[in-house]
């Protein structure tokens, strides 16, 4: 990895298919990855997920991990993330950490926030939500 490289791990939107993939156009995909067992998965109205931090009661999200330059980060990705998520340091499965978008906290699930912790994952959340 480059110095000016940092990995970011993606879970909804910017995954390969998703709308704002184009913004990793300029990214290298090193593949599909999980984060350790220590977050929640929310939906924000089916538009985009979140990662919320949780220890106790978090699980492994499926999603992907990118080797994105700074650049690339900061002018292409992170002004098209919504509000609601902000950039952190997260954990995955097999130790190593990562960027990824989480939860700004407070966030309370109810009304437009829903957890779909057990769902499998942005994808398999979408694909259960348009079947229903």
């Amino acid at each position: 990895m480059h110095d000016d490289t940092v990995t970011m791990f993606v879970n909804g939107q910017a995954m390969g298919g998703g709308e704002l993939n184009d913004a990793l156009a300029g990214a290298r995909f090193l593949g599909p990855v999980r984060t350790a067992p220590r977050y929640r998965f929310l939906s924000f109205d089916d538009r985009f997920p979140g990662l919320l931090p949780d220890e106790e009661a978090g699980w492994s999200v499926p999603g992907e991990i990118y080797q994105v330059s700074y650049r690339d980060l900061r002018e292409r990705l992170l002004p098209r993330e919504p509000a609601e998520l902000e950039l952190s340091a997260i954990l995955l499965e097999d130790g190593r950490g990562s960027l990824s978008m989480v939860c700004r906290q407070p966030v309370v699930p109810g009304g437009r926030v829903r957890e779909i912790t057990a769902a499998g994952g942005w994808r398999a959340h979408l694909a259960e939500t348009a079947g229903a």
